[in-house]
């Protein structure tokens, strides 16, 4: 973990390049969902919670009526 590896020539540690590819997962994660959702349209349901509606899921999770996670 402590040595400097290069990463299309520029240095960084372990960790910086981890995370920096990390990011670059999160980043395909995001184009696949963004195509997913022009490909389902309006039958597109969220992965997550829904804008708006946060107050709502957190009274559900609460109430012990879904899991949180």
């Amino acid at each position: 973990m402590d040595r400097t590896v290069t990463v299309r020539g520029d240095p960084h540690s372990v960790m910086q390049a981890i995370l920096r590819q990390v990011a670059h997962y999160a980043q395909h994660v995001g184009q696949i969902v963004l195509l997913a959702k022009q490909y389902k349209g309006d039958e597109w349901i969220s992965p997550s919670i829904p804008r708006g509606q946060s107050e709502a899921f957190n009274r559900r999770v609460k109430a012990g009526e879904i899991p949180q996670r």
